[in-house]
Formats: structure tokens, C-alpha cells, sequence
């Protein structure tokens, strides 16, 4: 445009000029062109640049950061965004992979060795000559086999349905009182076998919450368990604080605790500290703190090697407004 507002001057002087010299129009009109020219050319220059700009920022090499103006500038944001969108969309793909690609080893990892366990015990139970008392101990650890993989896939379906947002969770009204003495209840064999006193110190109740009974009982039985399993010959205490605003549930040991440098790893999927229990495949504590999450409520963890461990998990009450 302003080559075109230096030409017109000329071309008008030229018009002006014509009824005299034919030959200045006919300058004019040569002016004209070659400013026209001098324009195309320029958006040539600048299409150029553009194209190797955008070429260098595929590649890595330079951010698209020089700003022009009109068409051609819209242009050239436009295609940075969608150039930024795409290096974003990449990069979210190859972690996606990285990330498959581990849960599909750690999947085959805990597989591994249940599913050998079974191969030998039926080799066991092919033997002709077995006796029937041994026949039978055989078959009883076949199925404690057999339970701990439908366990194993029984939880990573749940994990995989509450990382893709597709588990329906249903909050309802419920006693928490009620709750955790169902909790208490789906432990009391262990806790007896591992000599484990389970103490309740949050009153008959009812104490209000609002949440899905089912998940929430499998989340707080999988903290109590873990709780057990590690204080043999110890206590479990649970107790409730409740308010308006929130309801905060402490499960507390005795036991052994957990290393400094490994609580910051406990609620990560398929982790095992050095004090894990040879059954465990890392998913409970993760379980755990998904369902709580997915309930507006946060659930942490503190310890002390030696003395024991403390999960909280606090609900956040929903406002009415």
C-alpha cells in the first residue's frame, strides 16, 4: 500500500502531463508496474522467510517469534499455533507410548509369576502316584494363585476405568461410623492372624458423608490392610475428625513405617518398598488414593521407620449454593 500511494502521485502527474506528452503517461503507467512489481516481490521475500521459519521451528531450531502485520501476519500466527498445537500433540503421544509400554511390562511382570506358580502345580497334580492329602493342599494353592491374578486384573481394570474417567462413582448420604465398621469388619481375620489389636476411636456415630459406599469401604480397607500387615503384634487405630467444611479419617500403626526416601513413591501404581509384603503388587495403596481423589478428597501419609505409619484422608465437604 504505500508503494501504491508513492505510484499514484505519478501516475496522476503523468495523466496531467498527456495532454502534452503522450511519453510521460506512458512513464507513469512504467513507474506503476515496476512498483507493483517491487511489491510482489516483497511478499515473496516474506512468504519465503515464513516458510523457513516454520521449516526451522519443525526442527527445533528457532522459536517463530517475529511479528508482522495484515494478512500475512495473521497468517504467520496462525500457522505457529497450529505448528505448537502439533509439536504439543507429539509429545503427548510418544509419553502416552512410554507409558503404555511400562504398565504393558509391569502387567507382564505380576503376571509372570503367578501364572509359572500354577504351570508347576499342575505338573503336581498330573503326577499319578500324588497322594490325596498333598493332591489337595496342591489345589488349595492353584486357587490362591488363581485369586491373586483375578485380583491383579480386577484392580488394573478399575485404575484404567478411573484414569479414562469412565468408572461411575455414586455419592450418596452414609453414616461414616457405619462405613468403618465394615472396614474394620473385612480385615478382622487378618489383623487376628497377625495379632493385630484394631482400635476404633471415632464413637457410635453417626457422623454424615456424603460418598460411594462400595469404592470408598474398598479404599479404606486397602489402607487398613496395609496398616496390619505391617504391625504384626501391634494396634490399628482409626478415628474421625469431622466439620462443616471437611471430614478428615487418620489411620495409624505401630508398625514398621516406611523409609524416608520411599513415601514419597507409596501411592504410585505397581510400587513396592523394601518392607512390602512378598503378595503385594503395588496396586492397593494407588487404588486407594485414586478413588479418594475422584471423591474431592485428598489422602496423604506420614511415617517413621520404626514407629510407625499415619494415612489421612480427608473429604471435602460440597457446597450448596
Amino acid at each position: 500500500m504505500e508503494l501504491l500511494s508513492l505510484a499514484l502521485p505519478l501516475l496522476f502527474l503523468g495523466a496531467g502531463l498527456a495532454l502534452n506528452s503522450v511519453p510521460v503517461l506512458a512513464l507513469g503507467l512504467v513507474v506503476l508496474a515496476v512498483l507493483q512489481l517491487l511489491a510482489h516481490l516483497r511478499r515473496e521475500r516474506q512468504l519465503a522467510r515464513l516458510i523457513r521459519e516454520l521449516t526451522q521451528l519443525q526442527d527445533n531450531i528457532l522459536p517463530l517469534d517475529h511479528c508482522q502485520e495484515g494478512k500475512l501476519g495473521i497468517l504467520h500466527s496462525e500457522l505457529y499455533k497450529l505448528v505448537t498445537q502439533l509439536r504439543a500433540q507429539a509429545t503427548a503421544a510418544d509419553h502416552g507410548k512410554g507409558y503404555l509400554a511400562d504398565l504393558l511390562a509391569d502387567i507382564s511382570h505380576q503376571l509372570k509369576t503367578p501364572l509359572t506358580a500354577m504351570g508347576i502345580l499342575m505338573d503336581i497334580l498330573g503326577t499319578p502316584e500324588l497322594a490325596e492329602e498333598t493332591r489337595l493342599e496342591t489345589v488349595a494353592k492353584v486357587e490362591a494363585q488363581l485369586n491373586k491374578v483375578n485380583w491383579l486384573i480386577r484392580n488394573l481394570l478399575v485404575l484404567s476405568q478411573l484414569d479414562a474417567n469412565v468408572l461411575e462413582l455414586k455419592p450418596a448420604p452414609c453414616d461414616l461410623c457405619a462405613l468403618l465398621d465394615s472396614v474394620c469388619q473385612s480385615v478382622e481375620v487378618l489383623a487376628e492372624v497377625q495379632g493385630v489389636e484394631l482400635r476404633r476411636h471415632y464413637g457410635p456415630g453417626p457422623i454424615p458423608l456424603s460418598c460411594d459406599w462400595g469404592w470408598t469401604r474398598e479404599a479404606l480397607s486397602n489402607l487398613v490392610k496395609n496398616c496390619v500387615e505391617h504391625s504384626p503384634g501391634g494396634y490399628v487405630a482409626l478415628s474421625v475428625l469431622h466439620h462443616n467444611l471437611s471430614t478428615t479419617i487418620t489411620i495409624q500403626d505401630n508398625g514398621q513405617g516406611i523409609p524416608k526416601e520411599e513415601l514419597p513413591h507409596i501411592f504410585q501404581r505397581f510400587y513396592k518398598g523394601r518392607n512390602s509384603t512378598p503378595n503385594s503388587v503395588g496396586l492397593g495403596l494407588a487404588l486407594a488414593n485414586q478413588l479418594v481423589l475422584k471423591q474431592n478428597g485428598i489422602l496423604s501419609a506420614t511415617s517413621q521407620e520404626g514407629a510407625g505409619t499415619c494415612f489421612t484422608v480427608k473429604f471435602y465437604s460440597t457446597i450448596q449454593l
